[in-house]
């Protein structure tokens, strides 16, 4: 199996997920859509929210051998917009795009959870489990109040910020 990106509606995704999956039951896909769960605070109240990981993007899973019978079906689907990768058609991820999407994909699940981490004497995040984990390197931002750290992704040379939540535990 190979791991594709497709371009979509941005606050669409799960709309068009559902819709392409009514009118084409049978079609040799399996779509993935990795959100995150948000922790907002308005007015003294914390609240959680749902958020894309990669907004405006669908990862498609399908063999190779029935790749053009769907690009034929996606590109007449209402919301579809482009695959990403080259001008004409689609090309699979690979290399750093394919191991961070099955980062949230595979390891992560649909839903990037609050991760749990702590600081050491230099005031360095340290991950015990969760979204964070192994992505260590790509946080550019923590903020301790707001319990968010700015995490960089890459996908395709275009590079992007989000934010996941965290809770700070006492020690690993």
């Amino acid at each position: 199996m190979s791991y594709y990106a497709i371009q979509v509606r941005t606050r669409l995704e799960e709309q068009f997920m559902r819709r392409f999956e009514k009118l084409n039951p049978e079609a040799p896909a399996v779509f993935h859509f990795p959100q995150r769960r948000v922790i907002i605070r308005r007015k003294g109240a914390s609240l959680q929210s749902m958020a894309a990981v990669f907004p405006g993007y669908i990862f498609v899973e399908a063999e190779e051998d029935d790749l053009p019978a769907l690009q034929w079906i996606l590109r007449r689907s209402a919301g579809f917009m482009r695959f990403l990768g080259s001008g004409s058609g689609a090309r699979a991820l690979s290399g750093r795009d394919l191991e961070l999407v099955l980062h949230f994909v595979n390891k992560v699940g649909p839903v990037a959870e609050v991760s749990r981490v702590s600081f050491d004497e230099n005031m360095r995040i340290l991950v015990a489990d969760g979204p964070l984990k192994g992505l260590e390197g790509r946080i550019i931002k923590v903020d301790k109040r707001k319990k968010r750290a700015k995490i960089r992704l890459d996908l395709y040379d275009d590079s992007f910020a989000i934010d996941l939540a965290f809770e700070i535990i006492d020690a690993l």
